[in-house]
C-alpha cells in the first residue's frame, strides 16, 4: 500500500498536544482560500497525522461558514490519504443514546447554501457517492470500538441540516419518518469533496441528545457537557486506529475520478487544469 497520513477533522477537544509526537503547525495556501486554522502535524508511531480544527480555534466558525473545500484541499496538499472525522450529533431513534457512538454509512442531504464541488469553471466531474463513507476506513473505526467496550452503532443514516439553528419538531419526526438515525451539521460537503480528493472518508459521530423529537428542546449546555464528556473516549479511539490504518484493505476511494471526468480534455480552460492539478493532474 502507499505511504499513508492521516487527517482528523473535529472539534478543539478531539486533539492536545500529548497525542502527536513532533507536534509542529504549518498554514496551508489553497485554490480555494485558507483552511478553517492552522494545521498540526506530527505522527502517532511512524504514522503521520495533520490534524484540522474544524471550526477554528475557539470555534468561530459556523457550520455554513466553513470553507470545507479549503479543508479538504488543504490535506490533500499534506499527502492525506484517509480522514477520520469527528462530529457530534443528535440522535433521532430511542436505541441510539447520548454519550452512545456511531460510524454511520449514509448521509441524507438537507443542505442549501454549501460549496459542495472543486469542478467548476469549466469542467463537469461526476463521482459516485452511493457509498458516502469508506467501508475500509469505517470498518476499522468500528473494530477499535468494539475492543475498547466503547458503545457503538456500527452504521446509520446521517441527515445533515444546514443549520445553525437546531431542528423544529416537524423536521425532527419527519426524519423519524423516514427512517433516519442521526442528525449533524458537518458531514457534508466534506463527504463530497473527501470522495473527488480521493481520500478515504470515515465519521466518528458522538451523540451529544435527542434532538426535539421528544418533547424536549435542544439544550446547548446539554449538548457542551455531552461533547466534553466524549473527548477522552474519542483521542483514545483515534489513537488507537491511526496507526492501524496503513494495514486496512485498499479501496476505490483512492480512484474516485478515473473515470469522472465528462469534459473534453481539450475545451478544459488552462487556468482550471492549473487550479486542479493536484487532484487532476494524473488523470489529464
Amino acid at each position: 500500500m502507499k505511504s499513508t497520513a492521516v487527517g482528523i477533522i473535529g472539534g478543539s477537544g478531539v486533539y492536545n498536544a500529548e497525542m502527536l509526537e513532533d507536534a509542529r503547525t504549518v498554514e496551508v495556501d489553497t485554490p480555494f482560500g485558507s483552511p478553517s486554522g492552522p494545521i498540526t502535524l506530527g505522527s502517532v508511531d511512524g504514522t503521520e497525522v495533520a490534524f484540522l480544527p474544524r471550526h477554528g480555534i475557539g470555534h468561530t466558525i459556523s457550520p455554513g461558514e466553513l470553507n470545507s473545500r479549503a479543508n479538504v484541499f488543504a490535506l490533500k496538499k499534506l499527502n492525506v490519504s484517509h480522514i477520520i472525522s469527528a462530529s457530534a450529533v443528535g440522535s433521532l431513534k430511542d436505541a441510539i443514546k447520548p454519550l452512545d457512538a456511531v460510524v454511520p454509512d449514509q448521509i441524507f442531504d438537507r443542505t442549501k447554501a454549501r460549496h459542495s464541488t472543486f469542478f467548476e469553471d469549466g469542467i463537469v466531474v461526476h463521482v459516485s457517492f452511493a457509498d458516502p463513507f469508506c467501508h475500509s476506513l469505517s470498518a476499522l473505526l468500528v473494530e477499535v470500538m468494539n475492543k475498547k467496550g466503547y458503545t457503538v452503532h456500527p452504521k446509520g443514516t446521517y441527515v445533515c441540516m444546514e443549520g445553525p439553528q437546531f431542528s423544529t419538531r416537524a423536521e425532527s419526526n419527519a426524519y423519524r419518518s423516514m427512517g433516519f438515525d442521526i442528525i449533524g451539521m458537518t458531514a457534508l460537503p466534506e463527504a463530497k469533496l473527501a470522495r473527488e480528493a480521493e481520500i478515504c472518508y470515515a465519521m466518528l459521530a458522538t451523540v451529544t441528545d435527542y434532538d426535539c423529537w421528544r418533547d424536549e428542546e435542544v439544550d446547548i449546555g446539554t449538548v457542551i457537557s455531552n461533547v466534553k464528556k466524549n473527548e477522552k473516549m474519542l483521542r483514545d479511539v483515534i489513537m488507537t486506529a491511526v496507526p492501524m490504518v496503513k494495514d486496512i484493505q485498499e479501496c476505490t476511494c483512492h480512484t474516485a475520478l478515473q473515470y469522472a471526468v465528462t469534459t473534453d480534455r481539450e475545451m478544459i480552460p488552462e487556468h482550471t487544469r492549473k487550479k486542479l492539478d493536484l487532484l487532476l493532474g494524473k488523470y489529464l
